[in-house]
C-alpha cells in the first residue's frame, strides 16, 4: 500500500506490518510528506490486525533528519519563525508522539544514516535492530540549531543525560558499534544476515499474546514517570483486565500441556 509516494506500508497476514520511508534520493529526511505519511500509516496499522510494527528506510538509509530543502526555502522566503515553528509542531512533533505512545510494539530496522530527527524516529521506537553499516548522530548543531523532534526527551532517558549531551553539543558521528554500547540499539547485525534476524526477532513479538504485551508495552513506557506506588497500582490494573482474556487462559493451559501456546488476542 502506497500512502502517497513518500511511505510505504505493508500488513501482512502474520500480524508484521511494515513501514517504508521511500525518499531514497534525499535520504528519507522527515518531511512534511513522510512525516504525514508515517502518520497515516499508523493510522492503518491501528485498525488492523497487526501485531508488531517495523519502520525501515530505503535506498540504504535510514533518515538523514530534517528536511534541508525546506530549511533553505524557510531562509529565502524570508518564513517567519513562529510560521516555522507550527509546521513542525504540525507535522515532526505530531508524529514522535503518536509513535512513541502507539499501542502496538515498534521495531526501528536501521540501516545506513540515522541522523538529526531522523536518530530519534528511531529511539520514538520501542526497540532497535541495526546493520553494522548504520550511524546516528545528533546533528542539529552543523546546521546551527538547537535540538528538536523529542531529542531532549529521547535520547537522555536512553544514554543518560551526560551522554546526550556530549552527542549533541559535539555534533559527532557514531558507528553501530558504539551505538549498541550506549544502549541506542538492541542488536547489530550483518547486512548479509539482517533480514534474516530481523524477522526472527519480530517473530517472537508476533507470537506472544497481543493484548498482555500492549499493556506491559505501555506500562514500561510510562514506567519512569510514576512512582512506584502508582506503577504497582496501575499494573494490577492491567493485569486484572488481561486476566479475563483467552490468551491467557490458553497461556495456562498450554504451560500445563507442555506446548506452544497460540495467543489470538481475544
Amino acid at each position: 500500500m502506497a500512502l502517497g509516494d513518500d511511505v510505504l506500508l505493508d500488513i501482512e497476514d502474520e500480524g508484521v506490518a511494515t513501514i517504508t520511508l521511500n525518499q531514497p534520493d534525499r535520504r528519507n529526511p522527515l518531511s512534511e510528506g513522510i512525516s504525514a505519511g508515517l502518520t497515516e500509516a499508523l493510522d492503518e496499522i491501528e485498525d488492523s490486525d497487526a501485531r508488531c510494527v517495523v519502520v525501515e528506510g530505503s535506498g540504504g538509509s535510514f533518515s538523514a533528519g530534517g528536511d534541508i530543502e525546506s530549511m533553505v526555502e524557510g531562509i529565502e522566503n524570508e518564513v517567519p519563525a513562529d510560521e516555522r515553528v507550527r509546521t513542525l509542531e504540525r507535522s515532526t512533533n505530531e508524529l514522535m508522539r503518536r509513535l512513541v505512545e502507539f499501542p502496538v510494539p515498534t521495531v526501528a530496522a536501521i540501516d545506513g544514516p540515522a541522523v538529526g530527527a531522523g536518530a530519534n524516529l528511531a529511539l520514538a521506537c520501542d526497540m532497535q535492530l541495526a546493520t553494522e553499516d548504520a550511524v546516528f548522530g545528533f546533528v542539529f548543531r552543523q546546521v546551527g540549531l538547537s535540538v528538536d523532534a523529542g531529542t531532549s526527551y529521547l535520547l537522555p532517558r536512553v544514554v543518560g543525560e551526560n551522554v546526550a549531551k556530549e552527542l549533541v553539543l559535539t555534533g559527532d558521528i557514531i558507528g553501530a558499534d558504539r551505538a549498541l554500547g550506549l544502549g541506542l540499539v538492541n542488536h547489530v547485525y550483518g547486512a548479509d544476515e539482517f533480514d534474516e534476524q530481523l524477522d526472527e526477532f519480530v517473530a517472537k513479538i508476533v507470537s506472544g499474546p497481543p493484548i498482555a504485551l500492549r499493556h506491559a508495552n505501555r506500562l514500561l513506557g510510562e514506567g519512569l514517570e510514576k512512582s512506584l506506588g502508582q506503577a504497582l497500582t496501575d499494573e494490577a490494573t492491567a493485569q486484572g483486565i488481561v486476566f479475563e482474556t483467552e490468551d491467557h487462559e490458553e497461556g495456562v493451559n498450554a504451560f500445563f500441556e507442555d506446548r506452544d501456546p497460540e495467543y489470538e488476542g481475544r
